[in-house]
């Protein structure tokens, strides 16, 4: 279990729960959007988040939303990864369209904008 390879970060949580489950996501960052604090970075997917629920850093779960090339305000899809940083307390999952699933290569091309900074594997 993912829980068990993270025990060196306190908050870690364990979301293997929502592999290949079809889950509701809020997006807060949508396609096209410019970071407020990083003019620089433009956001090439939707990001949003998972209502009521808490990532490591006390805030709900973030999400990356692929396979969708415009802005969206909510969004319905398979989670068909975690990205798991190792070294961060906040994991993210990735969501696609029903039907729709990215390889390990694609998925890091994709969320590079973001994950670029942190030491991340693709759990599938």
């Amino acid at each position: 279990m993912l829980k068990t390879r993270v025990k060196s970060l306190k908050f870690k949580m364990d979301y293997s729960q929502y592999l290949g489950k079809k889950i509701t996501v809020v997006i807060d960052r949508p396609f096209g959007f410019i970071h407020p604090d990083y003019p620089e970075t433009v956001y090439p997917i939707n990001y949003g988040y998972l209502p009521d629920t808490k990532a490591g850093n006390g805030e709900p779960v973030d999400v990356y939303v692929l396979g969708v090339d415009r802005a969206l305000p909510t969004f319905t899809g398979k989670c068909i990864a975690i990205i798991h940083r190792l070294d961060d307390n906040e994991d993210k999952l990735v969501l696609a369209p029903d039907g729709m699933d990215f390889s390990v290569e694609e998925i890091k091309k994709l969320i590079d904008f973001q994950e670029k900074y942190f030491k991340i594997e693709i759990i599938k």
